[in-house]
């Protein structure tokens, strides 16, 4: 998930909010996980925007990628230089619209942005966990969100929205939880990870596992890995973006001179930008909480978790309708994966929408402020809301359960 926080132009915004934070798990033995392990005290860090109308039936929850947070629209204090990651998507009268929905954005379990992660310390040394943290799935980390949904007295969910990881959860809710989501909205998504993007999480792992800084993951209080995960971050930042995209943004432009120096410093612009976007990930993310996530992405497989390796029989669990949508220029979940979960919704007669926007942005199309996308998701949405008639839109495609 790269940074495209941006301030929105038309100034609608949900203004100042505030994080707040949901412990629990506090006695033995903690919350069960799926690697056989238990955690606690968990606490994960949560946002929200709008209002709860009296009857509950609004609630839309809102799921992050990798590198996100809790933190999706609006603004910490008058003094903020960005909004959330998601300001163009959520707010009044946006594709998520706060005038109507309540929105709730959960910051992922192992993550280090509020929630009990690798960092966090650990109750039984009173020292940062680092590698005794035990490894999480991607369906821990939905059930850890569901004690947070019921702490919040919201017995179903309008909505279920995410892209990327984000979209994982997306997936995991609808088959694990059926009678609690109407709708599901997975964003440049898969129901599990290719060859290549478990070759890419493995070589940004070991980047940081090769720092000699990293010590085993026991680093906190002394010199962190900052070099391996800066490298890990540029390995995965190329796999957002696109050939075209760094074709039009970078070319072969050189930084700040006429010709190549013939040496291994920085010649290129592209070479320039990767290495800022490295050390600006390494001033705000944690190098363990980088392993755990992206293992816990790797390991995720809906039909082998939920379906016995079948994909229809996984997502014959769901009662959700669906909203698919994936781009054009995608190549780390490409469409033909989100054609996958369409087909297996389809051989199932569920309600499922798709739509493959053009767009040569990469994976990261979805955190950008493009126009269908919005309109996608507020049609969808005012759709579920309605329960009746059928979403639109050019090059889109509609099964009915």
């Amino acid at each position: 998930m790269s940074e495209y926080i941006e301030h929105d132009a038309t100034g609608r915004s949900v203004g100042l909010v505030e994080k707040r934070f949901l412990t629990f798990a506090q006695e033995e033995p903690g919350l069960a996980l799926e690697s056989g392990k238990t955690l606690g005290p968990v606490t994960l860090a949560y946002e929200t925007y709008g209002t709860l109308r009296p009857a509950r039936d609004n609630a839309i929850l809102v799921l992050h990628a990798l590198s996100g947070d809790a933190h999706a629209a609006g603004y910490h204090s008058l003094d903020d230089p960005k909004p959330g990651w998601w300001e163009t998507m959520i707010g009044p009268g946006k594709g998520i619209d706060t005038d109507r929905y309540f929105v709730i954005v959960s910051n992922i379990l192992g993550s280090c942005m509020g929630s009990t992660g690798p960092a966090s310390l650990n109750p039984r040394t009173g020292r940062p966990y680092g590698l005794d943290f035990p490894l999480v799935t991607i369906g821990d980390m939905v059930r850890a969100q569901k004690v947070l949904i019921d702490h919040l007295g919201i017995q179903e969910l309008l909505a279920v929205v995410g892209g990327s990881i984000g979209g994982m959860q997306v997936l995991e809710w609808a088959v694990r939880y059926p009678e609690m989501v109407r709708a599901a909205i997975p964003l440049a998504t898969t129901a599990r990870h290719s060859a290549l993007a478990i070759a890419f999480n493995e070589v940004a792992r070991q980047a940081i596992m090769a720092d000699p800084d990293w010590h085993q993951g026991h680093y906190y209080g002394a010199a962190k890995p900052n070099l391996g995960l800066a490298v890990a971050r540029m390995i995965g930042h190329i796999t957002y973006l696109s050939d075209e995209a760094m074709r039009l943004k970078f070319g072969r432009r050189l930084q700040d001179k006429a010709k190549v120096d013939f040496h291994f410093g920085i010649d290129f612009q592209v070479e320039s930008y990767l290495r800022y976007q490295g050390q600006k990930f390494v001033d705000r993310f944690d190098a363990n909480a980088f392993l755990y996530i992206t293992k816990a992405a790797d390991y995720f497989d809906l039909a082998e978790q939920h379906g016995g390796g079948s994909l229809v029989q996984a997502l014959a669990k769901s009662r959700a309708r669906f909203l698919i949508v994936s781009f054009t220029s995608d190549w780390l979940y490409p469409t033909y994966q989100s054609r996958q979960l369409v087909q297996a919704l389809k051989k199932n007669g569920a309600d499922v929408s798709f739509c493959e926007i053009k767009a040569d942005c990469g994976h990261d199309a979805f955190l950008l402020p493009i126009p269908r996308l919005g309109e996608l998701v507020r049609g969808f949405l005012e759709r579920v809301a309605a329960e009746d008639g059928e979403p639109g839109g050019e090059g889109c495609a509609t099964t009915s359960r």
